[in-house]
This record gives structure tokens, C-alpha cells and sequence, in this order.
């Protein structure tokens, strides 16, 4: 989510970005290993060989973004520039008539999460959709996007917004959309159902989603009940994170509240205990790192200074992807 002005450029008919509405139905492509769940009774000695422990400990930090709009920050910022392969999480907030007007995207992927209200997403090839509570949207730029995302009603919107970076093979990609309604999510569940999971990317609790992940990724959203203990197996070798939504819980030997993101170390896995009174809230994602060199400014996010140059001229000429960025703006 970013703002970013908008230069007139010549005018012709981009490919329209590919829109994939997925449901229960549709086969998952990737493989994850199983959750191991354990009563609030059992042993608290966690079964890996090598559990991850928390390395960073970082408060999001609210800052004003787009036109109007607040998110709060962690990674992204000085704390925290980047954990390959992601590049920026913000949990944003905003009511009418605040919002993220027309901004473009290259390079990488943003996967909005939303908890509560609803956004209206409009692009430039004429894609337009309303991404309500519990509803997932991962959107794929690759060579250019340039979008709106806007508060669909009354009241308070919120959610997270994830960038994940695309390896320099997948940078000029078609654009292309996965759309998951919250009904459609996998859901997993404990035993002895203290504990769930909506499995967004990945496995977990014996659930499995059906998005494509260019870059390797997993991302569960879950919510434990007082007294509940886990057990989650993370991919060696990836970067994670946990990012706390509500209530408070202990990572490994780290305690933590809401809007802490905590940078996990390496190991195979990672346990969590809610040991308060009240339900805890928290996603964990897990990337396989790209190891290529970063350049960002803004929206544009390359592999070298040339290829942003190229970028923003690309843009604000109205080519390579960029065709309609000169004559379209949203409605909202």
C-alpha cells in the first residue's frame, strides 16, 4: 500500500492479469510437514531437534501511509529493513474517506489479510473485487500494476498487508491474482480444539492451502484458547516470523502482545504456549530466502539501480506493463 503520482504515458492494451478465485476444491501445490499439538497438560519440551528461538523483537510503530490511512510497521523499517524474502509488513487502519488511491507495483507480491471490514481493489486492466473480513488477496504485480485499494464502507477496515519479493526470473511476470473468500480458507484444528489454523500458504494441523507460491512461502493465521500449547514445524533453511494480531503468548522463551513482530532463528520448528486468560492471535510465516540483491524506491522493487531506473521510466512513460498507468483512475 503506497501512494505513489501518476505521469501520462502513451496508450495501449496490457495484458489483463490473470484472476484465479480459489476454493476447497482446488489441489494445493506445494508440501508442508504436519503440526505436532500437545494438551495444555503435555510435557512442555518441545520435539525438534533444533526449536527456532526468538532472535528480534520489534514493535510495529503507526505511521501515516497513502492518503490518510495509518499502518503500523515492522518490518520495513530501520529495526527491520527486510527479512529475505519479505520486505515490508504493515497492519493498517483506516475509515472513510481515507484510504490507498492509485499506486503502482513491480517486482514483487502483496498478500492483504483481511480482519475486519472490507477493500475495494480496482487495477488498470480492469480487474475489481471487494476483499471482505477473513478474505485473502495475493496479488502477483511482476511486470506492472497500478492500483487502488479503498475502504468499502462505514467504519473501521483493518488488516495485514505482506510484501514478498520475487526472484529476478519472476520480476517481469504477467500480473496475476489468487483470491481466497474467508469460507474457502483451509482450516485446521488440535485434538482437543485449543487450537486452530487457517492455513493461508502452506501446511498446518493438517491443512493445506491451494495458493501458488512463486517464492516459498508459508503463512497461518492462528488463534489458540487459554491454557493451549503447539507445536509448529517451520521449513529449515527459511527466514521466519511471527507477527502477534491479539492477546499475549510465549514464542520459544519469548513473551509477546499485540503488534510485536517476532524474527524467528533457524531450527525446524517453533512452539507457542497461550498461558493467559485470554484468546491469543498471531500469524507465523516462513520464506524461502532469494539471496539476490534488493533495490527498492517505493513501489518498485528490482535487483539494481539500472532496473529501477527503467522502472519508473517504464511508468511514467506508459510502457512495458505500464501501458494504461497515463489514462486510467479508479472509481472509489
Amino acid at each position: 500500500m503506497m501512494r505513489l503520482k501518476q505521469h501520462m504515458g502513451l496508450v495501449s492494451s496490457p495484458t489483463p492479469a490473470i484472476v484465479v478465485r480459489l476454493g476447497n476444491n482446488t489441489p494445493h501445490r506445494r508440501r508442508a510437514t504436519r503440526s505436532r499439538i500437545v494438551s495444555s497438560s503435555a510435557s512442555d519440551a518441545a520435539p525438534f531437534e533444533k526449536p527456532r528461538a526468538v532472535v528480534k523483537k520489534v514493535l510495529a510503530q503507526s505511521q501515516p501511509e497513502g492518503q490518510g490511512a495509518t499502518v503500523r510497521r515492522s518490518i520495513g523499517r530501520h529495526e527491520l529493513r527486510n527479512l529475505d524474502p519479505f520486505l515490508q509488513l504493515d497492519e493498517f487502519t483506516v475509515s472513510k474517506p481515507a484510504g490507498f488511491p492509485d499506486h503502482p507495483h513491480r517486482g514483487f507480491e502483496t498478500v492483504t489479510h483481511m480482519f475486519e471490514g472490507a477493500i475495494i481493489h480496482q487495477d488498470f486492466a480492469g480487474h475489481k473485487g471487494t476483499i471482505r473480513t477473513g478474505d485473502v488477496q495475493w496479488m502477483t504485480a511482476g511486470r506492472g500494476i497500478v492500483h487502488s485499494e479503498m475502504p468499502a464502507g462505514d467504519g473501521v477496515h483493518k488488516g495485514l498487508q505482506l510484501w514478498i519479493n520475487l526472484s529476478s526470473k519472476d520480476k517481469m511476470i504477467e500480473p496475476r491474482y489468487q483470491e481466497l473468500e474467508s469460507k474457502d480458507i483451509s482450516r485446521g484444528e488440535s485434538e482437543d480444539g485449543g487450537v486452530e489454523a487457517r492455513v493461508i500458504a502452506g501446511e498446518a494441523l493438517g491443512a493445506a492451502s491451494p495458493v501458488y507460491t512463486r517464492t516459498p512461502t508459508m503463512y497461518v493465521d492462528f488463534t489458540m484458547r487459554p491454557g493451549s500449547h503447539l507445536h509448529q514445524p517451520v521449513p529449515e533453511g527459511w527466514n521466519a516470523f511471527v507477527y502477534v494480531v491479539d492477546g499475549e503468548g510465549v514464542f520459544g522463551r519469548e513473551t509477546a502482545t499485540a503488534h510485536y513482530c517476532l524474527v524467528l532463528g533457524p531450527g525446524d520448528g517453533v512452539s507457542v504456549w497461550n498461558r493467559s486468560t485470554r484468546p491469543l492471535r498471531f500469524v507465523l510465516v516462513a520464506g524461502q530466502p532469494l539471496g539476490e540483491p534488493v533495490v527498492q524506491h517505493g513501489p518498485f522493487v528490482m535487483n539494481s539501480r539500472a532496473q529501477i531506473q527503467k522502472a519508473m521510466e517504464d511508468y511514467y512513460y506508459g510502457k512495458n506493463g505500464f501501458e494504461r498507468a497515463g489514462q486510467w483512475s479508479s472509481s472509489a
